[in-house]
């Protein structure tokens, strides 16, 4: 089995960071301790006492078991944009096909979501969810999100990794719709896969039918 379990309870911030770098890579506790070549009790201490201070060393080893490093195992990169770290020498760069686009994109997550505006095109973040192929988000009336509702629209996802100057991107463009159907409200809600993370009443649904779909991956 990888990933988190639904008994394993990652509590304090080293502890969700290192769950969530594990679920990242497909690990369970088990493994990512063979990895660090740590006791799996306290990788567990690690992740569920959010008191835990382990040595720089011990954060050093952690860090390179999950291919990650010690400022994002910590928060020290929580403030600052992806990417600040220097490009890799041996860099290559390709197109996603469109299976692997569609894979990525169905990872879920916050995506980007552009809307063409009278000032110019506005991008917003959004939590996000694939349903039936399509992207749906949760927003409320009035926002910028919802004024997608009727346009075409741009939506892109990424995720880039410092440690290793590598990472890809999946850009969606289609025209958008607000969800009114009782039943599919209903369904989607039953479906999304997070709540947004801004919170309050967020209960209208617009979905972004892809046109098409591309996407690139940078590797070192």
């Amino acid at each position: 089995m990888t990933g988190t379990t639904s008994d394993e309870k990652p509590s304090g911030d080293l502890g969700r960071r290192l769950a969530t770098r594990r679920a990242e890579l497909g690990l369970s506790r088990p493994e990512a301790a063979d990895r660090a070549g740590v006791a799996v009790s306290y990788l567990t201490h690690l992740e569920e006492h959010p008191g835990a201070a382990p040595g720089r060393g011990t954060l050093l080893t952690l860090a390179a078991a999950l291919d990650t490093t010690v400022s994002d195992l910590t928060g020290g990169q929580a403030d600052l944009p992806p990417g600040p770290e220097q490009a890799s020498r041996t860099a290559e760069f390709t197109e996603l096909d469109q299976e692997e686009c569609r894979s990525l994109l169905g990872s879920h997550g916050v995506g980007r979501v552009a809307v063409p505006a009278p000032e110019g095109p506005v991008v917003v973040p959004v939590n996000y969810s694939v349903v039936d192929d399509t992207v749906v988000y949760r927003t409320a009336s009035g926002t910028t999100p919802s004024s997608a509702a009727g346009q075409q629209v741009g939506f892109e996802v990424d995720r880039i990794d410092d440690a290793f100057g590598q990472g890809w991107s999946v850009l969606v463009r289609g025209p958008a719709r607000t969800v009114t159907e009782p039943d599919e409200v209903r369904r989607l809600t039953d479906s999304a896969h997070s709540r947004p993370w801004a919170g309050g009443d967020r209960e209208l649904w617009i979905r972004i039918e892809p046109r098409t779909i591309t996407g690139r991956r940078i590797t070192a």
